[in-house]
């Protein structure tokens, strides 16, 4: 009670002058970690001549994230299941407002910027391609074997959204977005240059994969594609039997295992629960993402991303009407390569529009 009326006593001392924004960011200095990332100190793209009053750097990425329309796309994007007919299966909505609450959770246990890894997670997947990873292995074939999803999203953040003037987000906001994944790499890396430059982007790489470690695992249960019988015994012994158990261990051990450690802080799982994680992954990718259930429908939807990419490539003005429609930068002959743009066009696209698209492109339509 003390602490807070120290607090109040020296915000009320301040200039009277100060915005609700700048009384804020001197609070932050009360009661972040010295390793928490202080929006005072944030850095945006580029440079804009009015600053908000109200919410903090961070804060404003945020809700530039939340109002693009990238973000409201994902609710029509495949998380595992290709448009489920069950209305509790993940999409890529859900899932990017799981791993936001649990970053949530983690930075405040930490005492780190919040406000920053939830920014960082709500825009983690903005570049996902339609029917998840089946997508993005369909783009990698067709337009270039470095397209990847966190690339994409930077992109979309950067030079896509609001008719190609970008979001203009914070460095740091970016750099999470970039960093957020790695594929099948270590789920706390260690390579200089792999690993986000603030706590809070480190955070939510693990927090992606801890939300999908146990909603993937719930969906494929849900689905029947694999039976709680076949989930390895040390993953149910070290992590918990139900979603809410293995969510929680995690959550916990990651937040008791880390702390600072050679003048960095250090995110530490713990040896069990760490190598249980491992396991899990393993277990998902070999007996759910390869199964029939989903492989079969990835090998369609492949299909369906390949000849639309093979469309638009050979009409520039169809794809200059899709990227209108999705209120995206114009392709522009002189400046941006046309398979750059094709490509921008698919990836943005939700797994319904492709099917549409595709539909009315190849299928044959009878007169009526």
């Amino acid at each position: 009670m003390e602490t807070k009326k120290k607090i109040y006593a020296a915000e009320d001392a301040q200039d009277k002058s100060l915005s609700i924004r700048e009384r804020f960011q001197i609070r932050e200095k009360t009661f972040l970690s010295e390793y928490g990332a202080l929006s005072a100190h944030a850095n945006r793209r580029n440079k804009e001549q009015n600053t908000c009053n109200i919410r903090t750097p961070y804060q404003l990425d945020r809700d530039r994230i939340v109002y693009s329309n990238s973000f409201r796309r994902l609710k029509y994007k495949t998380q595992v299941f290709l448009s489920p007919l069950g209305d509790h299966y993940r999409t890529r909505l859900t899932h990017t407002l799981e791993v936001s609450e649990i970053s949530r959770n983690i930075a405040r246990a930490m005492r780190l910027n919040e406000d920053l890894a939830e920014a960082i997670a709500l825009g983690h997947d903005l570049g996902h391609t339609p029917f998840g990873h089946g997508g993005e292995t369909a783009l990698i074939q067709v337009h270039s074997p470095h397209f990847s999803h966190s690339d994409q999203s930077l992109r979309v953040v950067d030079s896509l959204e609001n008719r190609g003037e970008g979001l203009n987000l914070t460095r740091e906001v970016r750099d999470g977005i970039l960093k957020h994944s790695k594929g099948f790499g270590n789920i706390i890396p260690s390579t200089p240059g792999e690993t986000a430059i603030t706590v809070e982007g480190r955070i939510v790489r693990v927090a992606d994969i801890i939300a999908y470690l146990n909603h993937d695992l719930d969906d494929a249960l849900r689905g029947k594609v694999i039976s709680n019988t076949e989930v390895p015994d040390i993953c149910i012994k070290k992590l918990g039997k139900t979603h809410s158990q293995r969510a929680s261990i995690m959550i916990e051990q990651l937040v008791y295992n880390s702390g600072p450690q050679d003048g960095n802080f250090v995110l530490d799982m713990g040896k069990d629960t760490y190598h249980a994680m491992i396991i899990l992954r393993k277990f998902l990718y070999d007996r759910v993402y390869r199964s029939p259930a989903v492989h079969d429908e990835f090998v369609k939807a492949k299909k369906i991303i390949m000849g639309l990419y093979d469309y638009l490539i050979n009409n520039p003005d169809a794809m200059q009407i899709e990227l209108e429609k999705m209120e995206m930068a114009p392709w522009d002959s002189s400046k941006n390569k046309l398979k750059r743009s094709v490509c921008d066009a698919i990836a943005s696209m939700t797994d319904r529009y492709a099917l549409d698209l595709y539909s009315k492109t190849f299928f044959p339509r009878p007169l009526v």
